[in-house]
């Protein structure tokens, strides 16, 4: 351009091409940036392969690969061919000459630009629909595998007798076939429509007609195709009106029909098919008639149809014909869901027996015999003692325990015990030094089993333990002891290489170990160790000297992390729990198959279901579900992993099941024959807590099984909030060994409790048999107690402890100083027609933060005991020792009044003030660490307290005064 300001021009400044070697040099960046990338991707790949393999489950690896692949080849090029063949189509109907008009002539500018890329253009257009079509319809794998091997379940649904079946496997394909062909259809329109108007085949301002004819019935012939998709969705609506949740007052997440969709939307839906018929034709007519008025007129008729026939008419029968007579328009249907629902969860054999709530025996000594024949009433509570095993069982600061400790069966002298257990589980941020080196090769395993008697403690409040000590030693023999796969391992070990790992420290110091499984990936191939290296984001993997011959990367330890890969279409357990089967510690994981498509029964959200005060405080006990809704699930399978060679097993345990059926077709071979559980491991194996939280939860409605009381909503009954802490959670279910009135001894048992919506009292009791083997495994009794009088539940039994006078000053003592009370599990025992509720009383104290059991809570038949141990606290409740408790003030509907305290005998008074004068001398010598000065305080407490007791039974011997605390050991231990 020349310079418009008449001056001279200043140098002119040439840019030229990069030379080549900077052009060598970003095409070399280049080129490793797309190799980086692609061998990240593999590597991904490879070590997921690499890790199905190690496990011996490769056929769940390819049978799922290749279904992912196969739907996204197969989709992604019917999604690609039904675009580009309509707009190739649209490109070949174009007009031979366009009309001159502005309209055209714009468009002429792009149809020129575009002209030399058409191919390109088509096939990037193509492509990238096909690449969306293809990785939606890969993510269908679950769907499509349970469509193909779908078995019968041999139940039809009541309205339109079809078998379960079609609901859970076929019908859920069917709707994505029919999303799929309405995204195609739709997305060939658009691509049709813009074609014809940039090649002229459709004009919006230029003169004369709006669309050629060959436009005109290409358009029509893909609406007609969407409008009969659509007559195709109106028939599997009728069925999914089967499986559809909808509000209703009588339950949250109804489903099924009710009266206004069987008499108003089911006959609706049929009339829309009809009509979405009709109008399709017409839209195929128009090749022949090459107008649009009648298809058009079709189509708002359709549409005018689905407002009035879909939505106004079905909401005319439910206000004039449903609302006035609801009870008896709504029965039959609901008769349909109790039945349904109850079948789909397992509880139809629930047993619903009326239960007194209040006891007729007067023999006093055969009630406190009867007691301890009753339950063998556990006072270890596995969420409270895990810090106390730490404490003594720690041994090692790089050891560690469960938060939430478990509750098994060990026999010993041919009877079975209720059993605490954890594992010493490796503890990372305990180790004196972290680096990669100690991380990853050194620290790489627990050690041992402890194990301690639930039903007692020592004189000091400990746990009684039955395996403890490093080595671990006690009634359970020889086993293998290294724990590499558990609870807290959740980071990767590279094991059995040059370096050598930390084994355990004994007084001779510390023992080195190499590992001798086959477990994990070998990393003696270089390939593995880049793979390894990508994958993990961990580069010394490729050259660090700690790997070499032999050497083998673990990952993927935690139980229910390995069973949750291996069978990814389970629903997994939140608690697995340890076992020392056959000389080795297995992990026994409960998982379960499920579907949301059981016609009539009412879905449930397994998240919510299943939470409780344990898992608001810990994570790790949620749930691990593939599909939360739910409304069918079955404890389908028993899985197993080694915590030392990390095998995992998959048991069938539920032989009927046809939804696991499906899957063991799907995946042959992945899943052994109930025959082939040992009979050691049967031994441990037990019904799981989540299904019974699931269950229980779907009973508090579903106890009913007529529709006029389940429709008035007078006997819905609720899981009371766990009353031992603050958290406004569901209290927990509680495994116990204990005999319902029906039984002749006792059995291992999940139990719970129930009170009525909106209340505190209680009103049932239910078990279900646990112990597996038996033949009453998984029978649920439910005591009901009347609803006439009134029986105190959880919350009430609790407040009343708390409200007694000798009680609460007893509670606030322990309570000082560093000193924290903590309640345990607060069970309850049917006995001889009332509830015997017991609860452990625990006390972290001055330095010792772990608890000590110091008092037991025993409440029957309106006495209520605060003794040191359950043996005492029974006594006194029962009068055994000729000293009933006083009884507690009267509740009112849920309400505790705290009665006012009375006057103290003087000399109960002193010893009081002498043992809070003992109790904070003890505090002091905690903190100044004299041990001297601390045993002596001890005993000056111990004294003070049973000269109170003594003074207080004096009193009570002669009329007068009130009750006061009985002896207490150390309150800080």
């Amino acid at each position: 351009m020349p310079d418009r300001g008449g001056g001279p021009t200043g140098p002119r400044i040439r840019v030229g091409r990069p030379s080549r070697r900077v052009r060598t040099l970003l095409m070399t960046l280049g080129v490793l940036a797309v190799l980086g990338m692609a061998f990240t991707m593999f590597a991904g790949f490879w070590t997921d392969w690499l890790w199905y393999r190690s496990v011996n489950y490769s056929s769940v690896f390819t049978t799922t690969l290749w279904t992912k692949i196969g739907l996204f080849f197969v989709f992604g090029l019917l999604m690609a061919f039904a675009v580009g063949f309509n707009i190739w189509l649209a490109h070949r109907l174009r007009p031979p000459l366009s009309a001159m008009s502005m309209e055209q002539q714009s468009l002429d500018r792009y149809r020129m630009g575009i002209s030399p890329y058409k191919k390109w253009l088509l096939l990037g257009i193509t492509s990238l629909v096909g690449l969306i079509a293809g990785a939606s319809a890969s993510g269908q794998w679950r769907t499509w595998l349970m469509w193909v091997n779908g078995v019968p379940f041999h139940q039809k649904d009541p309205q339109f007798h079809l078998d379960v079946s079609f609901y859970a496997f076929d019908l859920p394909w069917y709707r994505f076939l029919l999303g799929f062909g309405f995204a195609a259809a739709i997305l060939s329109v658009i691509a049709a429509a813009l074609t014809h108007y940039l090649y002229g085949g459709l004009r919006v301002t230029s003169p004369g007609a709006r669309a050629t004819a060959a436009a005109t019935g290409h358009l029509s012939v893909l609406l007609g195709i969407f409008v009969a998709l659509k007559a195709v969705a109106y028939w599997l609506d009728r069925y999914g009106l089967a499986v559809k949740s909808s509000d209703f007052k009588a339950t949250d997440n109804w489903t099924g029909l009710r009266y206004v969709d069987a008499n108003a939307y089911l006959p609706a839906k049929t009339i829309l098919f009809c009509i979405a018929v009709i109008c399709a034709l017409l839209f195929f007519a128009t090749l022949w008639r090459r107008t649009w008025q009648l298809p058009v007129i079709g189509f708002g008729l359709m549409v005018l149809s689905a407002i009035l026939i879909g939505g106004l008419y079905p909401a005319i029968v439910q206000k004039f014909q449903v609302q006035p007579n609801e009870q008896a328009k709504e029965a039959p249907y609901v008769a349909k869901n109790l039945k349904a629902t109850r079948e789909a969860y397992g509880i139809d054999d629930a047993k619903v027996t009326e239960y007194a709530g209040k006891s007729t025996t007067t023999d006093k000594t055969k009630l406190r015999d009867d007691a301890t024949d009753a339950a063998s009433i556990r006072i270890m509570d596995p969420n409270i003692v895990s810090p106390t095993f730490q404490q003594l069982q720690q041994i090692r600061n790089y050891y560690a325990f469960p938060t939430n400790l478990d509750v098994d069966r060990y026999s010993k002298d041919g009877s079975d015990q209720d059993t605490v257990i954890g594992l010493r589980e490796l503890n990372l941020a305990g180790i004196p030094k972290n680096n990669w080196i100690n991380d990853h090769f050194r620290y790489t395993h627990g050690y041992g089993v402890v194990a301690a008697k639930g039903t007692e403690a020592d004189s000091q409040g400990r746990p009684v333990f039955t395996e403890s000590d490093l080595p671990s030693k006690g009634d359970l023999g020889t086993y293998q002891q290294r724990v590499y796969y558990g609870e807290k391992t959740s980071t990767y070990s590279i094991v059995g290489g040059p370096q050598k790992e930390i084994d355990y420290s004994d007084d001779n110091g510390e023992k080195t170990f190499s590992y001798t499984g086959k477990s994990g990936v070998n990393l003696s191939s270089p390939i593995n160790r880049a793979a390894y290296a990508a994958a993990f984001n961990e580069p010394q993997i490729l050259y660090s000297g700690a790997i070499g011959e032999g050497s083998r990367i673990l990952y993927n330890r935690t139980p229910k992390e390995r069973v949750e890969a291996v069978a990814p279409w389970l629903t997994i357990d939140g608690d697995a729990y340890p076992a020392v089967v056959g000389g080795k510690i297995q992990w026994i994981v409960d998982a379960y198959t499920t579907t949301n498509g059981y016609p009539y029964a009412s879905r449930t959200t397994l998240g919510d279901t299943t939470a409780d005060s344990l898992t608001a405080t810990n994570n790790s006990r949620a749930v691990v579900a593939q599909q939360n809704q739910v409304n069918y699930i079955r404890n389908s399978v028993k899985a197993t992993v080694d915590a030392y060679t990390g095998e995992v097993k998959l048991f069938q345990w539920d032989t009927k099941d046809p939804v696991l059926k499906t899957w063991m077709k799907a995946f042959p071979g992945t899943v052994e024959p109930r025959g082939d559980i040992p009979d050691a491991l049967m031994a441990h194996l037990r019904y799981p807590q989540d299904l019974f939280k699931v269950q229980r939860e779907l009973l508090s409605r579903y106890h009913v099984e007529d529709a006029q009381t389940f429709l008035s909503g007078s006997e819905v009954w609720q899981v009371p909030d766990d009353p031992t802490n603050k958290s406004g959670n569901a209290v927990p279910p509680y495994y116990l060994s204990m005999k319902m009135p029906d039984q002749p001894s006792q059995v291992f048992s999940l139990t719970t409790t129930f009170t009525p919506n909106g209340r505190d009292n209680l009103s049932a009791f239910m078990t279900i048999d646990a112990e597996a083997g038996t033949s009453d495994y998984g029978k649920i009794r439910i005591l009901k107690l009347p609803t006439n009088t009134t029986v105190n539940g959880p919350k009430q039994v609790q407040s009343q402890f708390n409200s007694k006078p000798d009680i609460a000053e007893t509670i606030s003592l322990l309570n000082r100083g560093d000193s924290t009370v903590e309640y345990g599990n607060l069970l309850a025992v049917p006995l001889d027609g009332e509830l015997l509720y017991v609860e452990p009383v625990y006390v972290r104290g001055g330095g010792l933060k772990y608890p000590l059991l110091r008092k037991v809570l025993v409440t029957y038949g309106g006495n209520t005991a605060f003794e040191d141990t359950l043996g005492a606290a029974l006594n006194k409740v029962f009068g055994a020792d000729g000293a009933i408790s006083e009884p507690p003030p009267p509740a009112d509907d849920g309400d505790t009044t705290t009665p006012p305290p009375s006057s103290t005998n003087p000399t109960v008074q002193q010893a009081l003030n002498d043992a809070q004068k003992a109790f904070d001398a003890g505090q002091e010598a905690l903190k100044k660490n004299d041990w001297v000065a601390y045993g002596e305080a001890q005993k000056d407490l111990e004294d003070a307290l049973r000269r109170a007791e003594e003074a207080q039974n004096r009193t009570d011997k002669g009329g007068g005064g009130t009750s006061s605390p009985s002896p207490s050991a150390s309150p800080s231990g």
